[in-house]
């Protein structure tokens, strides 16, 4: 009896964090579909390339802000192969997670705008400084699962969970530094920008 309801639990358990992860894969897809919207199409051009490499800052937000998510998107994924139960605040903080993720498309919009005009540092700071914060609920999410093992399935190996605490520990960091740039050098911010979505992409956790 006892084995039959322990098996009943942790297939509850399954299905709560299955039903988490479809829905935030939903939010993933919507979010990083709604970015190409962004991009309006020349209409009855005569010059057609020349308006379409005028629109360059819009094509540079749109790549920076799809890699990013989709980075976080497999973090995500990553996250969730190893969490074997859910509770309210984990929701709560994944809910807070997706909101964040969402809003993404206003400062990629605001930047593809702003990029080549006198706001351009204002334009960066909204849009770095969104990254900081969406890395600090990232990490934070990761923490509250992974505190004493606290929703993490028995089997993932310490180790494993060691090397993703000292990246998560690193990641807002870093984005801070793109954040502070933008106050002083455009080119140098974006550049952090650029690198740190190239480096996430090629190297994940």
């Amino acid at each position: 009896m006892a084995e039959s309801d322990a098996h009943q639990s942790t297939a509850g358990e399954a299905r709560e964090t299955g039903r988490l992860e479809a829905f935030s894969d939903g939010v993933f897809a919507i979010a990083i579909t709604l970015l190409i919207l962004q991009i309006d199409v020349p209409l009855h051009s005569e010059h057609l390339l020349r308006d379409l490499l005028h629109r360059w800052p819009s094509f540079l937000a749109y790549t920076l802000s799809f890699l990013v998510i989709l980075i976080m998107w497999v973090n995500h994924h990553t996250i969730f192969r190893m969490i074997s139960r859910i509770d309210r605040r984990f929701l709560i903080l994944n809910g807070l997670l997706l909101m964040l993720i969402t809003f993404l498309n206003y400062p990629t919009a605001v930047v593809a705008d702003y990029l080549t005009s006198s706001h351009a540092s204002t334009a960066l700071v909204l849009y770095n400084g969104t990254f900081v914060v969406v890395a600090l609920t990232f990490a934070t999410l990761w923490f509250y699962a992974a505190h004493d093992g606290r929703l993490l399935a028995p089997e993932v190996p310490p180790e494993r969970v060691a090397a993703i605490n000292r990246a998560y520990r690193l990641g807002p960091f870093i984005y801070m530094a793109a954040f502070l740039m933008a106050f002083v050098s455009v080119p140098l911010s974006l550049l952090i920008d650029i690198g740190l979505a190239i480096f996430f992409t090629v190297f994940n956790v």
